[in-house]
């Protein structure tokens, strides 16, 4: 039996008039009956344009030349944008991303949720769009073609790494240290057995966490310290699981050293971490979120109120400065022990941080039984569509919602106002500028009965 071949690929450009753009960003352009999606090309635009995939109801393209450039355009700031997948919108002005992601979240109310809100707020604006980026995971791969290790983010839609020497998005302590990463990685005996480098920075220190698949000889590991000091970064290994990671660099007495930190001024609060933990990645919109939310919740002296998907107490804490009492409920038992210690280290005794799985319902569980007056959820990007359905039994006069996937906010937002409780107001936050990433807050009010 012969398999059938696949259909030889264009080699001639084509010309592409775009209409409009699609969620992930790229051009779309209609030829034939066929849709074609155009990375790197704008609403507006004529492109010649490379063919890298066929479908029999779509193709994929590569921008080439830009023939007729629409208002929008700007010379992306990093000169690997169109190759790197790091970044997907550096070629669209600012504004323009927010309008485009703005626009995102009015589809996915309307399609999913079949809802808008009552008043749209201004968006939250990044103030730094370059060196924003304080949490990333790095590929790691030796080219043996080429002797060399490359250190980055894949290329836009395969598995290549691609050749940088820096990058603009990531925390200048990071990313200005591509070029000495790659050349300590080539110089250690494990050159071909790192895959992977974590970065974490907190306020006034970095971490690099190196994925080790075999054990390092000393004088790899002596190579890392050396590297650590040079550079000011603490080093870790992990050589297996999550739970091996493990510092290096500077010494530590003990695990619960291992912390990095940021503040949050405006509560007069002081958030530690471990590099592995889920933080956000751009602490100038986290702080405004933050108090965003914290003025939305409108917490009052005397109220309870619960905190969904609590973290380390990114929101908990601030809500916990507000007074009352705070509820923190989180699925992952480290991040439980890290809100108490942050609790501690802030010297809140008015919150307390409880572990629970918030697959199911839990408002049997004794922390829940006495209600609640407000309540903040901040779900994955799968959303939290089985919460929603019982959230009215708490008896909450506002939830706030804080979201980093507007389709299952939208469909999420559908359930909460067939439950009762009506969308006062949303908008977009730019937490991660340059990528189609939309991160957003919304506000829902119980429906007076």
């Amino acid at each position: 039996m012969s398999r059938r071949r696949r259909k030889a690929l264009p080699t001639e450009p084509v010309r592409c008039a775009v209409d409009t753009l699609s969620h992930d960003g790229r051009g779309i352009a209609r030829q034939e009956g066929k849709i074609l999606f155009v990375d790197g090309a704008l609403p507006g635009e004529t492109v010649m344009a490379k063919v890298v995939s066929s479908r029999s109801k779509f193709d994929e393209l590569r921008t080439l030349e830009v023939l007729e450039a629409a208002p929008d355009r700007q010379t992306p700031p990093c000169e690997f944008a169109d190759l790197c997948g790091g970044c997907s919108l550096q070629h669209m002005s600012g504004d323009a991303q927010i309008r485009f992601k703005e626009n995102t979240l009015r589809e996915q109310f309307a399609h999913f949720g079949g809802i808008e809100p009552e008043e749209w707020v201004a968006p939250l604006r990044s103030r730094d769009t370059l060196g924003y980026r304080r949490k990333a995971r790095m590929g790691v791969r030796y080219v043996k073609a080429r002797d060399s290790v490359l250190v980055g983010f894949r290329e836009k839609r395969n598995s290549f790494l691609t050749d940088i020497d820096r990058c603009l998005v990531l925390d200048p302590r990071i990313g200005e240290r591509i070029v000495p990463l790659r050349e300590l990685l080539y110089s250690m005996d494990a050159y071909a057995r790192i895959p992977q480098v974590e970065v974490a920075c907190g306020d006034d220190a970095a971490a690099m966490v190196f994925r080790n698949m075999d054990d390092l000889s000393s004088r790899d590991r002596e190579k890392l310290i050396a590297f650590g000091q040079d550079h000011d970064l603490h080093i870790y290994l992990q050589p297996k699981g999550p739970d091996t990671v493990h510092r290096i660099w500077p010494e530590s007495a003990g695990r619960h050293q291992e912390r990095l930190s940021y503040r949050l001024d405006a509560f007069d609060l002081s958030m530690t971490f471990h590099p592995m933990d889920f933080t956000q990645v751009n602490a100038g919109i986290n702080r405004d979120m933050v108090s965003t939310a914290v003025e939305w919740m409108d917490v009052q002296p005397d109220e309870r109120v619960l905190d969904l998907f609590c973290g380390l107490g990114n929101f908990t804490l601030p809500l916990a400065r507000k007074g009352g009492e705070v509820v923190g409920v989180e699925g992952d038992d480290a991040m439980v022990v890290r809100g108490r210690e942050n609790a501690e280290l802030n010297g809140l005794a008015n919150v307390a941080f409880h572990g629970a799985d918030l697959h199911g319902d839990f408002t049997g569980q004794s922390w829940a039984k006495e209600g609640f007056d407000k309540i903040l959820i901040d779900p994955p990007r799968t959303g939290a569509e089985e919460i929603c359905k019982y959230l009215t039994a708490f008896g909450a006069s506002r939830i706030v919602y804080v979201s980093c996937n507007p389709a299952t906010l939208a469909r999420d937002a559908g359930v909460m106002a067939r439950n009762g409780y009506r969308l006062v107001r949303a908008g977009v936050m730019d937490m991660f500028p340059h990528t189609t990433h939309v991160e957003s807050i919304a506000l829902f009010e119980r429906t007076e009965r």
